[in-house]
């Protein structure tokens, strides 16, 4: 795995923060498809990538306040699970509007590395299981792959089976 180029304010921030963090990652692009219905399973197909193992990150309001949930591309979301695991009550998608505004990241290509501001987090517990797991490197057609357990520590996110279907 790689860090090279990425530090010094070059790449997004996403790949800063996990090289700054020191974190040993792969960066991996492709051609994006503008008609694709899921972004996530687009970059999974054209990468080879089992869709179990390549996560997107969704923002929520859990109780009011902002929350990333991040899933495997395979699942939805299951916002009563995420409401649970975040102390909440009640969740709602975000809208994406808020969501590009919080993260700094465009619909598509949001990050949970890198935000703006660090948002509570939680990801499906399925992660544990991976020995590698690829998310979005902060822009539509490239993604991040790194170890579960350093995702874990850059979001400062907690695991739980927050993924349905």
């Amino acid at each position: 795995m790689s860090t090279a180029g990425t530090k010094g304010g070059k790449g997004t921030p996403a790949t800063v923060a996990a090289a700054n963090a020191g974190v040993a990652f792969t960066l991996h692009a492709y051609e994006v498809d503008p008609n694709a219905e899921s972004y996530g399973k687009a970059a999974a197909d054209a990468l080879g990538i089992p869709y179990g193992q390549i996560f997107k990150t969704l923002l929520a309001e859990v109780d009011g306040r902002l929350t990333v949930g991040i899933v495997p591309v395979s699942s939805s979301l299951d916002l009563k699970a995420l409401a649970a695991a975040a102390g909440g009550k009640k969740a709602r998608m975000a809208d994406p509007k808020d969501a590009e505004r919080a993260t700094g990241y465009v619909v598509g290509g949001i990050s949970p590395l890198g935000q703006r501001r660090r948002l509570p987090a939680v990801i499906d517990a399925s992660v544990s299981a991976l020995a590698t797991v690829y998310v979005s490197a902060g822009r539509r057609g490239l993604q991040i792959e790194l170890v579960p357990a350093d995702l874990v520590r850059l979001t400062g996110a907690s695991t739980a089976a927050i993924a349905r279907g």
